[in-house]
């Protein structure tokens, strides 16, 4: 593709600028500004899917994001995810227990009852999906209201520090084949670029911080039959991860502080033969930063049917590791998508040349 430099455009290019802020302070300019405070905790679930897409776990800086763009999710998430990458590295974590998960939400739909029950928590499941007209005059006074009524029903104490896995009890009964012990690095998919066939953990960490609706789109495909995964959720668990690291001294891992995730584990059709011992249930894995359930449970039917893809040959797009791990990236999408936006006059007047020609040969000949 050929572009051409625009010059003289810096006046055309403050104007923009001007006009941005112009929207984003609202047409009348009587708008109070959105506060951080405000955004990380009235729209969490927003700040929530640009922490995972952006890979980043600052919710602050998120919902700073998510005020410069305007709510606009994929520039919100390419922001963070610059940020980002200005910022040096300093240690690297060992993998994380999630079983010391301090749960807001953890239900499994395997299962009427399971150890340590199911706590519905925070989730739209059982609501209708209808507006609530009154939310339009809230006042500060009802917020209020809303949290002392919550906070005096729900002493802290009545809630577990954590829960057992569900999964744990499935591989007791022999029903899981055992955890496989890797000695593998993670890949780090921000320094290494993706050359297949990829590693399962680059497969993962690709997914964790795709874009939610893509995922969505691909693992529906699966759903509807242009694929073999129909999973059951074995756990679906949001809550609060304690991040260890290790000590810079010492070595020994310490509690940093704690991530909100969302975890996702399903169970799918078992394989098996005589060869490998007796045939168990599949799985497939899902966990991304911030309360996203969505994204959790995409990513865990996509883990699955890749899984399958790698093994039986990918028969289809759902199962072709290619396909997915290059094509769920929102930040890349959307960069292909707006480079459209700039010029491209020559390689257009090209394309008028060429026409222009094969219109006229097409005359003659008539």
């Amino acid at each position: 593709m050929a572009y051409v430099a625009i010059k003289g455009g810096r006046a055309a290019i403050d104007g923009a600028a001007e006009a941005v802020e112009f929207m984003r302070a609202g047409s009348t300019g009587k708008e109070a500004p959105l506060q951080l405070d405000a955004i990380e905790q009235q729209l969490r679930l927003l700040v929530s899917r640009v922490i995972s897409e952006g890979g980043l776990y600052h919710p602050r800086l998120a919902s700073l994001a998510i005020k410069q763009f305007q709510g606009d999710t994929l520039e919100a998430a390419f922001a963070l995810r610059a940020y980002r990458s200005t910022k040096p590295r300093l240690l690297e974590t060992p993998p994380q227990d999630t079983s010391r998960m301090r749960c807001i939400r953890r239900i499994s739909s395997a299962f009427k009852d399971i150890p340590g029950g199911q706590m519905l928590g925070p989730t739209y499941d059982y609501a209708l999906r209808l507006m609530r007209l009154e939310l339009a005059d809230e006042t500060p006074e009802h917020f209020r209201a809303i949290s002392r009524r919550f906070l005096a029903a729900t002493p802290e104490a009545q809630l577990p520090a954590t829960f057992p896995k569900v999964l744990d009890a499935l591989r007791a009964e022999g029903l899981l084949p055992p955890v496989a012990e890797s000695r593998e690095a993670a890949f780090d998919i921000t320094r290494e670029a993706l050359t297949f066939p990829v590693p399962r953990s680059a497969a993962l960490a690709t997914l964790a911080r795709a874009e939610t609706g893509s995922l969505l789109g691909i693992a529906y495909s699966n759903m509807r039959g242009y694929g073999d995964i129909h999973p059951t959720v074995a756990e679906l668990r949001v809550g609060y991860l304690p991040v260890m690291l290790p000590h810079p001294v010492t070595g020994e891992t310490m509690e940093a502080g704690e991530v909100l995730i969302t975890e996702c584990e399903v169970v799918a059709m078992y394989e098996g033969n005589a060869a490998d011992g007796p045939p168990t249930f599949t799985l497939g894995y899902g966990a991304c930063l911030g309360h996203n359930e969505t994204k959790a449970i995409s990513m865990a039917i996509l883990d699955r049917a890749l899984q399958k893809g790698m093994k039986d040959g990918a028969a289809n797009p759902s199962e072709d590791p290619e396909f997915v791990l290059l094509h769920v990236d929102g930040v890349d999408s959307m960069g292909f998508c707006s480079h459209y936006k700039m010029p491209h006059y020559v390689t257009f007047q090209s394309d008028m040349d060429r026409l222009r020609t094969t219109q006229k040969k097409s005359k003659e000949r008539v």
